[in-house]
């Protein structure tokens, strides 16, 4: 390609800060219009405050400590319920997806387990383990199992049969053909569960620190619901928000080192 012709094609596609920019265009438009629109009364203060309003709760919790040892309790609950339910779902999904037997034993009664909403057993946990902990880290194993299980046992499935065929030419051992081909192959759908259920690992956290809590970013919430404090409650909103987005890109970054290999061929 001559440099005439690549300077055209560089020249047809945005810069990074341009990507930026375009990706800043929309919440900065929204976030504008909801401060004039407060700002004139034209929207409840009470229902949305304005974006000034909600920085101001922001760095008054911040100066305070109180949101940086709610944040940490909740971050410490998320890391334990994630390592917990993606660790077995992981572990789960490799042995289902390897073995028939298993997907026969174990596959029907996951599955069923995978119906029940997280709130109908909130009642059922608190009754078996109390409001501490141990039941909201295991709220949240059960909101990270299933991403995991699932795209785990699809992954190894779904392994092209013909790498099969000419591992078996190569006298591979069906040891060497799951350590060098069925789990290399299954990487991509696993992190997509592993990035899946690090977003759930939040949302049921959510779920857990709402109902019964004495501390979190979730009962940070609450205790706001509760007398009306309305900025604190967005506070608590965009926390999850760029936690979860944050917990998103760091298995984003695994993924692209997991499968450099892949952007070679």
């Amino acid at each position: 390609m001559s440099n005439r012709a690549a300077a055209i094609e560089a020249g047809g596609k945005p810069g990074k800060g341009a990507q930026v920019l375009l990706g800043l265009l929309l919440p900065v438009t929204v976030l504008a219009l909801w401060q004039a629109l407060g700002h004139y009364g034209l929207i409840s203060d009470l229902l949305f405050p304005t974006p000034y309003t909600i920085a101001a709760s922001f760095a008054s919790l911040a100066a305070s400590g109180d949101l940086w040892s709610n944040l940490r309790v909740s971050a410490v609950r998320v890391l334990l319920g994630f390592l917990l339910g993606g660790g077995l779902g992981l572990t789960l999904g490799i042995l289902v997806g390897l073995f028939r037997r298993s997907e026969k034993l174990l596959d029907p009664s996951l599955q069923m387990i995978r119906m029940i909403p997280s709130l109908a057993v909130v009642p059922l946990f608190i009754l078996w383990f109390g409001i501490g902990e141990e039941s909201k880290v295991l709220l949240i194993a059960k909101a990270a199992f299933f991403p995991l299980y699932i795209n785990t046992f699809m992954g190894i499935r779904g392994v092209d049969n013909k790498l099969f065929e000419v591992s078996r030419v190569l006298g591979f051992s069906r040891t060497k053909q799951i350590f060098k081909l069925v789990l290399p192959g299954a990487v991509p759908h696993i992190m997509l569960g592993a990035r899946l259920s690090a977003g759930l690992s939040w949302l049921g956290l959510v779920v857990a620190e709402l109902i019964a809590s004495t501390s979190g970013i979730g009962y940070m919430m609450s205790d706001a619901r509760q007398f009306a404090d309305t900025p604190v409650v967005f506070v608590g909103i965009i926390i999850f928000a760029v936690c979860g987005l944050l917990s998103d890109t760091a298995m984003r970054l695994i993924e692209h080192r997991l499968l450099r290999w892949k952007a070679s061929l």
